[in-house]
């Protein structure tokens, strides 16, 4: 998978006959997504297929409902469902709000004065974010949540975190 897509969410249902998708976002503000073009499906790992878009229309603060070309009936929308959502990279953070956790992919989680290394996915849960990094060769999913979460400069590009005592130890 290239660095230039962004997951920015996944196909949840399809909405009336013509074959209309109801997109769950994780862009942190209510979008219609006014302007997007195209959105890219995840056939297979890492392979990115475009899908152009016909038009798109607010429905809440995290729900689109997406158009797609060439998908008419309700069957036709149904096999796209419960798949992964991407945009690419600069369109992705277009779309999101400053503050979400997305934008967070290529800062660096800092603990007081130690770079623990470069956020290179962001994996959003209901009570958490994980930021990926590659902590001395391991992959490291690290925690963000109210606890440990201390702040967030945007200029230097960096999360600054506390984290509980041992939880580094597991990836060394």
């Amino acid at each position: 998978m290239g660095d230039n897509y962004r997951n920015i969410g996944k196909l949840v249902a399809v909405f009336g006959l013509q074959g209309e998708l109801v997109l769950q976002h994780r862009l942190g503000k209510k979008t219609t997504l006014k302007g997007l073009k195209t959105l890219f499906l995840e056939e297979r790992k890492g392979e990115m297929l475009p899908w152009f878009v016909q038009g798109v229309r607010g429905k809440g603060d995290e729900d689109v409902f997406v158009k797609i070309e060439g998908i008419d009936t309700k069957e036709a929308a149904r096999r796209l469902v419960q798949k992964e959502v991407w945009l690419r990279e600069e369109e992705a953070l277009q779309f999101a709000s400053k503050s979400a956790p997305i934008t967070f992919v290529g800062f660096h989680l800092w603990q007081g004065t130690e770079d623990l290394g470069e956020i290179l996915e962001v994996i959003e849960q209901p009570h958490q974010v994980l930021c990926r990094i590659d902590l001395e060769g391991k992959e490291a999913l690290i925690p963000i949540h109210e606890e440990t979460l201390r702040k967030v400069d945007k200029k230097a590009r960096k999360v600054f975190v506390e984290l509980p005592d041992g939880l580094l130890d597991v990836y060394k």
